[in-house]
């Protein structure tokens, strides 16, 4: 190269640098998979091909709910063509208990059933229709036993999963005897179906010396790399978890796609051939858990003003037949029993309720969106008693002020963006006028009536096992300058490795094209936490930059050995590195590197700091920060039908300093509508013997493209970077959207109030379906006309 090449090319290379990455964090990238997706190009385990002599996997299912002496004649099942092996429990060589955390989790049913829908047998055959007619061949006896099937019921019982757990801040007795006004109320709250578009599906392949290498759509692969090795009698290095993408998971896929893969799994070890097992919606839907129902009761004293003096609730979860990961799902429901507000003295008490149904699970939010329904339902009752606007209420309540930060487990609340929140939100949403405008609306109106409300969001982020609050990443530099990333979590459609792969790239100063995330991979980062808990991205990006930074450090090092410069002459941009005034593109550097022996490899590893939970005391610090949100829905109801519609929502989300501000928009979108969904139209069916009745799309209603308003409009806080030490000082986006969506459950009790000059509360349990919302009406008006019937009766006796 000549001098003047080479001054061109420096000349370029400067000019490179100083224009800046226009690919790393803080950029609205697409997602990594979005053309893949979009074309149907993107690879999901069913979309494999499928290896030779492969089996098909499908379960027989209990039809009881609860019974013993279970015997099973498997016989039968052999005389379809095609089957290959009945796997029944007789046939786990290892631990038959697939419990995340204790036990009480039976892979197969073995000699009690313990809800209508527990799988009971898999049949092994070379095709799915085979499988099915045998799996339905099989001949099944047992003795029916009485059924606990409501919270209820098990609640008078005293029938738990686990042990209550309490509370406390102060005399809320005493406070409640003392308090001006007092109330006294209750509400049910419904679960959620998942419904993940790719159901729970996980295929095996035998390999040498026992191994087995499964392909499992998870949130958890190291949980499933465990509970397969615990279930085939193997140590964990002879299992192999690859997981690229999921079709969805919402936390249906953190704990209960261990047992698709462990049976899978067992036919592969068991036959020696490749086995895939991909239940049906039905099945799925019959299988595996749901958001857990719950049953609320609470007593509260409160002043003039609407301002909370003394409360307890109860909070009873209907954790289904066993524990899963109810106890922390009940501790987060209590954890968020506040929601955003100071409540004086209060006793919160969570039940864990077992019941003769599939064992209910994570779902986005993890018990946050039933503790925050509770409160804000309450803050509705006061409002309604007070003659008071709800939001007037709210703002009263507010965390904030000398000694109003505490919350009733003792952690401070910091960095509270609510205030100012809302009132942007109140500007730009409009609502006083609005409000103003709906009363003189219903005034004149007589069957349609509108309804308005603003909720506030404040969500704890972290795992509530502070264990799992950790991370790793593997990041390999390739010669070329090109970059390999792996880490521990799990992509779902969330955007997840497009984030974390946008914190390399700002780490390296390259483009995102340079990089290349591939599957999740228990081979490559060892002993991983669940993608969930929204932390998906504060942990693995953060262990994935702990990894990007370590090979950084080391060109740096080399580079002032070799140029006699010091670490502030040394500069990484856009592709290119400065050293003093010479510029060398990264992929020089990287050459330099390798043959100056320099490693261009390494792991990375992330723990959350300040997070611990005195179980004994009820009081510690559970989460490493709050994330914020707000929301404005406004609707209408048709008081002759029930029916309803969302006309607007106006919603602020705080993310802290955005890693990729297009995704999040979308992650709020999505998170409100799923949580819109689970208040109003998607509602779960269980028949007098524990059978799912709603188990398919035609009978359970998932939001669709028409629930969503016309006019929906979504703005993140601007310039509000998390104080804490979180990637590139980012927030949480996964879960605390989803809570948003109260919003439009409350604007729908406001409507049903303005019947009654929104003095009366309705009693509108979730999911707020038009039936629901119907009897609501017909509530408010009978209470009307109660009262009108006093009143005249009390002029009648006054005149007389």
């Amino acid at each position: 190269m000549s001098k003047s090449q080479i001054i061109a090319s420096q000349q370029e290379m400067a000019e490179r640098f100083r224009a800046g990455l226009t690919s790393g964090v803080g950029k609205s990238m697409r997602h990594e998979s979005a053309d893949k997706h979009v074309s149907g190009e993107a690879l999901y385990i069913d979309d494999r091909l499928e290896f030779p002599n492969q089996l098909h996997l499908v379960p027989r299912l209990s039809d009881v709910a609860h019974a013993d002496q279970l015997q099973i004649d498997i016989t039968p099942c052999y005389a379809i063509p095609g089957v290959v092996k009945v796997i029944t429990a007789a046939d786990v060589p290892g631990d038959g208990d697939i419990a995340p955390l204790t036990s009480g989790d039976p892979l197969l049913a073995q000699d009690t059933i313990e809800y209508y829908g527990q799988v009971l047998l898999v049949v092994a055959a070379t095709t799915p229709e085979a499988a099915r007619l045998a799996a339905a061949a099989a001949v099944i006896s047992y003795r029916p036993l009485a059924a606990v099937l409501s919270v209820k019921q098990a609640l008078a019982e005293q029938y738990w999963v686990e042990a209550p757990h309490q509370h406390k801040r102060g005399d809320s007795a005493a406070a409640l005897a003392q308090a001006p006004y007092r109330l006294q109320g209750e509400l049910e709250i419904g679960g959620q179906e998942h419904f993940y578009l790719e159901t729970q599906i996980a295929s095996a392949m035998p390999g040498e010396d026992g191994a087995v290498l499964i392909y499992s759509s998870t949130q958890h692969p190291t949980e499933v790399q465990k509970l397969v090795a615990s279930v085939l009698a193997l140590p964990m290095h002879k299992v192999v978890v690859d997981m690229r993408r999921m079709g969805g998971g919402f936390g249906g896929k953190e704990t209960q796609a261990a047992g698709t893969a462990c049976l899978a799994a067992l036919a592969a070890h068991i036959t020696g051939r490749p086995a895939k097992m991909r239940l049906s919606r039905q099945d799925d839907m019959m299988i595996t858990g749901k958001r857990h129902p719950f049953y609320v009761s609470y007593d509260v004293g409160y002043n003039a003003r609407g301002r909370l003096q003394g409360i307890e609730i109860t909070l009873a979860a209907n954790c289904g037949y066993s524990l899963d990961l109810s106890g922390s799902i009940v501790d987060r429901a209590m954890f968020h029993a506040d929601n955003a507000y100071y409540l004086g003295d209060a006793t919160i008490t969570g039940y864990r309720c077992k019941t003769h149904i599939a064992s209910n699970t994570a779902y986005r939010g993890f018990g946050g969106p039933q503790g925050m329904v509770a409160i804000e339902h309450i803050i509705d009752h006061i409002a309604r008693q007070l003659g008071l606007d709800p939001l007037t209420v709210r703002k009263e309540n507010y965390y904030g002020g000398e000694g109003r930060n505490i919350t009733h487990y003792y952690q401070t609340v910091e960095q509270n963006l609510l205030h100012e929140m809302t009132d942007d939100l109140e500007r730009s949403a409009d609502y006083q006028a609005r409000r103003a405008a709906i009363r003189q609306f219903n005034q004149l109106s007589p069957y349609l009536k509108k309804g308005l409300a603003l909720t506030p969001v404040k969500f704890g982020i972290s795992f509530t096992a502070s264990f799992l609050n950790q991370a790793g990443a593997l990041v390999l530099v390739y010669t070329d300058g090109s970059i390999q990333l792996n880490h521990g979590g799990t992509e779902m459609g969330q955007g997840l490795n497009t984030k974390v792969a946008q914190v390399v790239a700002e780490v390296f100063q390259v483009p995102l094209s340079q990089i290349q995330i591939t599957a999740t991979d228990t081979g490559k980062v060892p002993n991983t936490s669940p993608t969930a808990a929204s932390s998906g991205a504060d942990l693995n990006g953060k262990a994935a930059q702990n990894a990007a930074e370590i090979i950084k450090a080391r060109l740096v090092a080399m580079l002032m050995h070799n140029y006699q410069a010091q670490a502030a002459d040394i500069a990484f941009s856009n592709g290119q590195v400065r050293v003093k005034q010479q510029y060398f593109s990264f992929q020089q550097v990287v050459q330099e590197a390798w043959l100056n022996q320099v490693p261009l490899s390494s792991t990375g590893f992330y723990r959350t700091p300040k997070i611990f939970y005195d179980r004994s005391k009820a009081a510690g610090h559970p989460f490493y920060y709050f994330s914020y949100g707000a929301a404005c829905a406004e609707v209408l109801i048709d008081t002759l039908t029930g029916e309803y519609k969302l006309l607007r929502a106006d919603i602020l989300h705080d993310v802290g300093d955005s890693l990729n501000p297009a995704i999040d928009i979308g992650q709020v979108e999505g998170g409100f509508v799923q949580g819109m969904g689970w208040l109003t139209t998607e509602e779960l069916v269980w028949g007098e013997d524990g059978k799912l009745q709603t188990s398919g799309p035609a009978g359970y209603k998932i939001p669709a493209i028409g629930d969503v308003p016309q006019d929906l409009r979504v703005k993140l806080v601007e310039n509000r970077k998390n104080p804490e030490e979180t990637v590139f000082h980012s927030k949480a986006v996964g879960e605390p959207p989803f809570m948003l969506g109260i919003s439009v459950w409350c604007a729908l009790k406001d409507a049903i109030a303005s019947l009654g000059d929104y003095q009366l509360q309705p009693q509108l349990d979730a999911p707020a379906t038009p039936e629901r919302v119907l009897r609501g009406v017909m509530q408010i008006q009978q209470q009307r006309l109660a009262m009108s019937d006093t009143v005249t009766h009390t002029t009648s006796l006054s005149l007389s």
